[in-house]
């Protein structure tokens, strides 16, 4: 045998991989910083497109989308969703978004965004509403004291005045304005008229805002910022 062969053979295969690993180490770390790195930027990019007053609490494990403005004492809870796909989203003070609940500005099904049509129309929540668990609100306007529960689906066409209550899995997809203190239930969507509105959710609000921090990053907000402006 040869030096060189016996050299050649005393490098152990463990050895070489061992050698290799490293390299292979370093890349790995590059590939999740670069990742990380981008992430941020997204994050960055997303966090100056949203307006969120001073005082209101919006977990980051919450996805806010477009050119969306949120005022104060309002809290929105992880895994909510807030996309303004077809025009702005302002939303009022101390309303509750609670988890999987989807307020949504989008195109309607006719109209593509690159069409001449496709006009920008702004969608404005009032105060004090509650939009419960996994609930769908595409409605372009809601007033106050509006309480959309479990599940429920209010359409594109609707505007929601004040004081009503939309029921757990209803659906109002009509072009209609629902009169003020309307009760909508029942797996027919049967409707009743109220006599008072529903109260407006202070106490809970006041103790989501003071627990959520403790468990949840939350999203920084603009300072100085009072309470977006209402048409």
């Amino acid at each position: 045998m040869t030096l060189g062969g016996a050299l050649g053979s005393s490098v152990k295969p463990s050895q070489a991989r061992r050698s290799s690993r490293p390299g292979r180490l370093i890349n790995y770390r590059v590939k999740r910083f670069t990742a990380a790195k981008m992430s941020d930027a997204k994050q960055t990019i997303a966090q100056k497109s949203a307006k969120i007053a001073a005082g209101a609490v919006v977990c980051v494990e919450s996805e806010i989308r477009g050119d969306v403005t949120i005022g104060a004492r309002t809290v929105v809870h992880p895994k909510a969703r807030i996309i303004a796909e077809a025009g702005p989203i302002i939303i009022g003070e101390g309303n509750l978004i609670e988890e999987q609940a989807l307020i949504i500005n989008s195109y309607p099904e006719n109209i593509l965004p690159d069409a001449d049509g496709a006009e920008p129309k702004a969608m404005t929540i009032g105060t004090n509403n509650v939009f419960e668990v996994g609930c769908v609100s595409q409605a372009l306007k809601i007033g106050d004291n509006n309480v959309i529960e479990s599940k429920a689906d209010l359409g594109r066409n609707v505007i929601l005045t004040s004081g009503c209550i939309i029921g757990a899995c209803c659906q109002i997809n009509t072009c209609e304005v629902v009169p003020e203190n309307t009760v909508v239930y029942g797996s027919n969507s049967m409707r009743r008229t109220q006599s008072e509105k529903p109260q407006p959710q202070t106490l809970q609000l006041d103790f989501l805002m003071k627990i959520l921090p403790n468990y949840h990053h939350v999203k920084k907000t603009v300072k100085g910022s009072g309470a977006p402006l209402r048409n």
